[in-house]
């Protein structure tokens, strides 16, 4: 809810709003730039005033009435950080060469009779209300939160691509299209196309799509995507020729591949856009068997879910120039099974030259989870498929396809983990691994991979207070051969002496198998990937602070979240606490700070301007090291001191002394800290050079 405070701050004339159909770039006259001098502090944001930027030049009156089309007035000067903001703001255009340093910009006057503008050099002034100058009109749409939809017309906008009219609205951050067809409706247990349209079609993008089916919720119409934007071109071929596209970064959920949607609260993309000031998409996928059923009639082979991946980034490519977006610089994230995705997508030759940048968070692999090494269609279907035809009763039918389309979809998707999820079928996925050695053709990306300190401890149990050192390792999935290996090297995997001796071998345990599912296999692809040169640039992190709550909280018995004190009632950080999987979440978005996720100290927003930071960085120039410069051009003054007591976030090589990047405050690079550990569970850093 927006304060009237700040309504009446912001507008500098009486607007009517206007009830008539979204407006468009075109009718205005001017591409839009939403800007808004973010620095990701939640409760500190309505303080800030956001404006619409229009960069075509026009007269004053012209600029009134542009402001009008929007449900807009001129921007004012009463806002409580108007100068410092405003500064900032110009002095970001001019460093992307938008505007000169002497250039001027209308504002609202005293009374609608003063045609005022405002310029860096030479402060508030009075001119000819003749001269064609660029637009600040004032931004009223609130700041909302995380994935809150706001369907007031007042700030509906709309835009064309092709034959397809999008109408989208705008919140305090960005333009914002939700529950976009991205393709074409398909058969179950079929491959999905990119979206066409016949004819002229107006497609409302102003609320999120349904989740795909998985346990208790979905549809299978459900292949839509959310596009967040800070820039609404005219004509989208005139902006690429004149270098105003954005970098796009697309985020693939992770759940295991049997869970997950694209309008998840935490991973609302407006703050990534806005303070990147790049073009956010979040896709949905196929989950379960609906997402990777396999089947020995050598067509259903399974990677449904994986080629709607491949689907939605066609329909970026197509598309997302017109809002605003580079089809030359995408970048593709995702964490946990999004993550796998993510190595899938690396691997997959119909992916190729769809994106150039990848980062992969969390990607489960060696020990328990196997899941580094692909299975092949036929040991897919025995192994995860025939139990579930048989539990769908299709077991006896002499067209098994058929009967599980028939099915409910209810049903199917109530058993989902009786598939197992990406598979080698020969078209999407050619090699059971991720070719680092260059022995398989991988895309030709720059790649960050990372994990979380203590990433395994969600694997990880209480045990009995009977159960020894070996006992818990095996009830963890360890074979018993590798579990005395471990328990007779306590120089690498120590046992904690602490009073409570089940909570000492639940560390051990947790430990084992973040090293072994976590570290180790995304160190080794790190390093192998350097060694070959597989990849243009290749990146590693591991996250040393976290923030999880809900289901990621009572993860490990509760310990992924610190403990409570009357100085820290959200928890104190500096007390010991398991950074477990998934909590890196709120900072690669940038959503912490919200009532439901308040900050802890603050540490916490540096932490999260410092990791929006780089992944934007790394959108923009596949560097994750932003330059001083951007970065004085936007004011990010806390962020560029934590890079710049850090040092370079060096990519990893055969000479780089410390490849990986430690994600906390302060900012620190080290040495590979698991080495031998890694050797003595088997997984080498040379175990994909194979």
């Amino acid at each position: 809810m927006i304060l009237p405070a700040v309504v009446g701050a912001i507008l500098a004339l009486a607007v009517d709003f206007i009830a008539a159909s979204p407006i468009n770039a075109t009718t205005v006259g001017s591409d839009f730039h939403l800007l808004f001098q973010n620095d990701l502090n939640w409760p500190a944001a309505q303080d800030h005033n956001g404006t619409i930027f229009l960069d075509t030049p026009m007269t004053h009156e012209k600029a009134v009435e542009a402001c009008q089309k929007l449900n807009e007035g001129l921007l004012t000067t009463s806002g409580t950080h108007f100068k410092s903001d405003t500064e900032s703001l110009v002095k970001y255009l001019e460093y992307n060469q938008q505007v000169q340093p002497t250039q001027s910009f209308w504002i609202a006057g005293e009374n609608s009779t003063n045609c005022q503008s405002y310029s860096m050099v030479s402060g508030l002034g009075l001119g000819s209300c003749n001269t064609a100058l660029p637009t600040f009109c004032s931004q009223s749409a609130p700041y909302r939160p995380n994935t809150n939809v706001d369907q007031n017309p007042a700030y509906q906008v709309q835009l064309q691509s092709q034959s397809i009219t999008f109408i989208g609205n705008r919140d305090h951050l960005t333009f914002r299209f939700l529950g976009i067809p991205f393709a074409n409706p398909v058969q179950r247990f079929a491959y999905s196309t990119p979206y066409t349209a016949s004819s002229p079609v107006t497609l409302n993008s102003t609320s999120y799509g349904p989740a795909c089916p998985q346990a208790g919720t979905g549809q299978e119409d459900c292949l839509f995507l959310n596009v967040y934007t800070p820039y609404i071109p005219q004509n989208a071929e005139e902006a690429r020729r004149n270098k105003k596209l954005k970098p796009v970064m697309v985020w693939i959920y992770g759940g295991g591949f049997i869970a997950g949607e694209a309008d998840t609260p935490q991973y609302d993309g407006g703050n990534m856009a806005s303070r990147s000031d790049l073009v956010y998409v979040s896709i949905n996928y196929r989950l379960g068997p609906l997402g990777f059923l396999t089947l020995n009639d050598g067509v259903t082979n399974g990677n449904f879910g994986l080629g709607d991946q491949v689907t939605a980034l066609e329909w970026i490519q197509k598309h997302i120039a017109a809002f605003g977006g580079d089809p030359s610089r995408v970048t593709i994230y995702g964490e946990s099974s999004g993550a796998g995705s993510v190595r899938a997508l690396l691997s997959s030759p119909p992916a190729f030259g769809l994106f150039g940048g990848a980062i992969s968070q969390s990607m489960p692999g060696a020990l328990v989870l196997n899941e580094f090494d692909l299975l092949d269609v036929a040991t897919e279907y025995k192994t995860f498929d025939v139990p579930l035809i048989k539990s769908m009763g299709c077991d006896n039918s002499t067209d098994i396809l058929e009967c599980l389309r028939a099915i409910p979809v209810e049903k199917i998707s109530a058993n989902p983990t009786l598939t197992r999820g990406v598979v080698v079928d020969g078209h999407y996925i050619t090699g059971p691994r991720l070719g680092v050695a260059g022995n398989v053709p991988v895309a030709p990306a720059h790649v960050i991979f990372g994990w979380m300190r203590e990433d395994g401890a969600p694997l990880a149990h209480l045990p009995a207070s009977s159960t020894n050192q070996t006992q818990s390792l095996i009830s963890a999935g360890i074979s018993p051969n590798l579990a005395a290996k471990i328990v007779a090297s306590p120089d690498l995997f120590p046992l904690s002496q602490g009073p409570n001796a089940t909570v000492n071998l639940f560390n051990l345990t947790s430990r084992v198998l973040t090293t072994g599912v976590f570290a180790c296999p995304n160190q080794a692809i790190v390093a192998s990937a350097g060694k070959h040169r597989s990849f243009p640039t290749t990146y590693a992190y591991r996250f040393d602070r976290s923030y999880s709550i809900g289901h990621f909280a009572a993860f490990a018995s509760g310990f992924c979240a610190p403990p409570k004190s009357p100085e820290f009632p959200n928890g104190d950080p500096n007390q010991p606490y398991f950074r477990c999987h998934g909590g890196e979440l709120y900072y690669t978005a940038g959503t912490l700070g919200q009532d439901s996720v308040p900050f802890r100290d603050p540490e916490d927003l540096l932490l999260s301007q410092i990791t929006v930071d780089a992944w934007g960085s790394f959108a923009r120039t596949y560097n994750p090291n932003p330059s001083f410069e951007y970065l004085a051009a936007r004011g990010y003054n806390a962020s560029a001191e934590a890079f710049r007591k850090a040092g370079p976030w060096m990519p990893a090589t055969l000479l780089t002394e410390a490849p990986l990047r430690l994600m906390d405050v302060p900012l620190r690079s080290v040495a590979w800290p698991d080495t031998q550990q890694c050797n003595l569970l088997g997984l080498p850093d040379t175990m994909f050079d194979g």
